[in-house]
């Protein structure tokens, strides 16, 4: 096939396995060459080298292809495992994937997410505790019901739990592999790795038969923090995986929470030494909401903008248990959660979830007394 019959996505394809070219020299090629994959395959050797990290290597690799990536075969394996390939303009793409320094020119997606709703990591050991493990799935579930999506790294102890939390509260989730989506890692996971495809997505950038190795890993944590809004480490090693994906967050510009834990736990002495060096300590969700509002107009907003009006004057699309308990705001009225929830004739954890809804909707404000009351229009 010649690179005149090649379309863009295929291009795009192409490049993004050809082996030993990283992502910053790609995007930078497609930056120099008019954003064209077809025109960075098409170019001649002397205009490649040009540009700069491009030197000899590089280039024939590119006029080469042909050598390195067997179009066809990678096309019939996509169509077999149902899996797409989604550019980095696609609508689907990650958005704020697309902000970080070295961001993958595509993303291999199994699952048909498009990640409208705004992303929070949740990362941690694979050696982990009873606590750690509980904490995840909490976590997790609240943050679905909130309308966030769970990011993760589909690997055994906190990144299981994270998943497994959202699935169960019946929200979304997102898994990054460090290998090639054909590739289940670990093993035991493949039927988690199925549910999450379900309802969400599975992505890695890397093709198919790519093994992971350290390196892999690594790139795929920063896939995991960049195209979050906000990263939470539940139980870490001072040199485990996640403090890695927490250094990511930092340099992308990410927000970065840990878990306190027990100083006599080796899994806690990296979250510990996060929170020294300056990472937002957390122990509720509220926490992280906080932050969000803090930080509203600072940074994209991380929800949805309040809903339209509707005739009526309410909300729209309120679940029935968040519009019984906004009526109760009527009239001006502050209320403490317990009151709220007499009033609504709601359980406790009903009202948490549904005050929290409509907090981050800015349906209602918290006051500093622990307090709710309906914010100004």
């Amino acid at each position: 096939m010649s690179t005149a019959a090649i379309t863009e996505l295929q291009a795009f394809l192409i490049l993004n396995a050809l082996p030993n070219i990283g992502p910053v020299t790609l995007n930078r090629l497609l930056a120099e060459l008019g954003g064209d994959p077809r025109a960075v395959l098409s170019a001649d050797r002397r205009r490649l080298e040009a540009v700069r990290g491009v030197g000899p290597v590089i280039a024939t690799t590119l006029t080469e292809w042909r050598a390195h990536f067997d179009l066809a075969r990678e096309e019939q394996r996509l169509a077999t495992t149902g899996t797409d390939f989604i550019a980095g303009a696609d609508p689907a793409y990650p958005r704020y994937l697309r902000e970080i320094h070295d961001p993958p020119i595509g993303l291999y997606r199994l699952g048909r997410y498009d990640f409208a709703a705004p992303c929070v990591a949740i990362v941690g050991s694979r050696r982990t505790t009873l606590y750690g493990l509980s904490t995840a799935r909490r976590f997790a579930s609240e943050l679905v019901r909130l309308g966030f999506c769970v990011v993760s790294g589909l690997a055994r102890g906190i990144d299981t739990a994270a998943h497994e939390g959202a699935l169960e509260a019946g929200g979304r989730t997102a898994a990054v592999l460090g290998c090639g989506a054909d590739i289940i890692y670990p093993p035991e996971n493949l039927g988690l790795l199925r549910r999450i495809a379900e309802s969400g997505a599975v992505l890695t950038e890397f093709p198919f038969g790519r093994r992971a190795d350290r390196q892999s890993f690594a790139m795929r944590n920063r896939i995991v923090s960049g195209m979050s809004q906000a990263t939470i480490v539940i139980e870490s090693d001072v040199d485990g995986g996640a403090m890695i994906t927490a250094r990511f967050a930092g340099e992308q510009g990410r927000m970065l929470f840990a878990v306190p834990g027990r100083i006599d736990q080796p899994t806690s002495a990296g979250c510990h030494q996060l929170i020294r060096d300056g990472a937002t300590l957390i122990t509720s969700i509220d926490d992280l909401l906080n932050e969000l509002s803090y930080l509203d107009g600072l940074r994209p907003a991380p929800v949805a903008a309040k809903p339209a009006e509707v005739a009526a004057g309410r909300p729209a699309n309120l679940k029935p248990e968040e519009g019984r308990v906004l009526a109760c705001f009527d009239g001006g009225s502050i209320l403490a959660p317990d009151h709220v929830g007499e009033l609504a004739r709601l359980g406790p954890a009903e009202v948490s979830a549904a005050l929290m809804m409509l907090e981050i909707r800015r349906l209602l404000n918290k006051r500093p007394d622990g307090r709710y009351e309906a914010t100004p229009v």
